[in-house]
């Protein structure tokens, strides 16, 4: 089992940067790929960045571009997602989700894909 818990969520203006975090505990050895997804008010759970816990590589999605960048600290079983120059259409709960499987290629992008998840944390963006 592996266990997820995001932080870093909150209020912020557009324009404005936050970091959220997601540690990772228990069985952190099988997790092959992490991801962040983010559900809005009334829609689906959407797609944001993902990454290959080996190999580092990334994958983002169009709308976050230049703006979004995951990274990962192994030694700390962490993953972050800065987020600059956010968007009043960012806001959104964000949550952190896990793959123990092995993953072939580019780092999956359905939620799916992902067998563990943290409970989120709020985004709010002001205009």
């Amino acid at each position: 089992q592996v266990q997820l818990v995001e932080s870093g969520g909150g209020l912020v203006q557009a324009g404005g940067s936050l970091r959220l975090s997601c540690a990772c505990s228990g069985r952190t050895s099988s997790v092959s790929a992490m991801a962040w997804f983010r559900q809005a008010p009334g829609q689906g759970r959407e797609f944001v960045a993902a990454i290959k816990s080996v190999s580092g590589v990334t994958l983002h999605t169009d709308s976050v571009k230049g703006r979004f960048t995951i990274s990962r600290d192994n030694a700390k079983n962490a993953v972050y997602l800065q987020m600059n120059s956010l968007k009043p259409e960012d806001t959104a709960v964000y949550y952190c989700a896990a793959r123990d499987t092995y993953v072939l290629g580019a780092p999956p992008t359905v939620a799916t894909q992902y067998n563990y998840w943290g409970q989120g944390t709020q985004v709010t963006v002001s205009s």
